[in-house]
């Protein structure tokens, strides 16, 4: 018989791969996001939401926001939102009108994190010049966001985080789980909205009435970071318009087995 592996979260969460596996098979039953996001919100010790509110994300914080109006034992789930300094004006503006939306009610402030030493881009370019995304995305990608998100999870304490991730969205996205384990960050990561398509997640929007980015009108059907991120051809697929004409599609965030690599060459040539 093999054995049970064991995955050791933050907080001394430990989860068996039996009971992941199980977990999975259990969730395939249930019918909505809701109810996946109301499973997750009393089985897992904090709990926050990561989102760069792209429009799943935004459907996953109405959701648990109505869930929180309706039921005196639920509460808002806290949020994450990896300030990369290179984001929209967009995007800024929408993060403002979210956190007056859902969550000063609640007396919540959003957390924001920023890459390690900076406050700005032009701190950004001053300590790592100019245009880094192009000289080395890799290096870009861990500073902007790989190191301010494990940041984050220490810091707060993160057991678990709902991510708007799904498969739908193509690329390594395809073979998605409800849940999966980040190893190295110690989190276990819920993808509530996994088997929902673009035109039912933008439905829920439009129903619901929930604030989107604007640019998301001008073509933009998922939204990163400015030098980075181009409007969507009609017929193409809904994350092309990311590091187009690049063999790249996960900016590190939920990649981050390849950025601990990353990590060990660097710590190798400093040697």
């Amino acid at each position: 018989m093999l054995a049970n592996k064991v995955y050791n979260l933050n907080n001394h969460v430990q989860i068996f791969e039996e009971q992941l596996d199980f977990w999975n098979d259990s969730l395939q039953k249930l019918a909505s996001p809701q109810e996946i996001i109301k499973w997750a919100l009393i089985t897992f010790p904090n709990l926050y939401q990561t989102t760069a509110f792209g429009l799943t994300g935004l459907a996953t914080i109405d959701m648990i926001s109505k869930l929180a109006e309706s039921s005196p034992n639920i509460s808002m789930v806290p949020l994450l939102f990896i300030d990369t300094l290179h984001h929209f004006p967009q995007t800024l503006t929408l993060l403002d009108k979210v956190q007056d939306r859902y969550y000063t009610k609640y007396n919540q402030q959003i957390h924001v994190f920023k890459p390690q030493g900076c406050q700005s881009e032009k701190d950004f370019s001053a300590a790592y010049g100019d245009f880094l995304w192009e000289t080395d995305d890799i290096k870009y990608d861990f500073l902007a966001k790989v190191e301010p998100v494990s940041r984050a999870y220490k810091t707060l304490n993160i057991t678990a985080v709902f991510t708007g991730r799904r498969r739908s969205q193509g690329s390594s996205r395809s073979d998605l789980k409800f849940l999966e384990i980040d190893e190295i960050n110690g989190i276990i990561k819920i993808n509530p909205f996994m088997n929902w398509s673009f035109p039912q997640v933008k439905q829920y929007i439009d129903d619901n009435n929930v604030p989107y980015n604007e640019l998301l009108d001008l073509g933009y059907k998922s939204i990163g970071d400015y030098h980075s991120t181009v409007p969507v051809e009609e017929g193409e697929d809904e994350r092309s318009g990311r590091w187009k004409g690049k063999a790249k599609t996960e900016c590190g965030i939920h990649e981050t087995s390849k950025f601990a690599q990353y990590l060990k060459d660097k710590e190798t040539a400093v040697k």
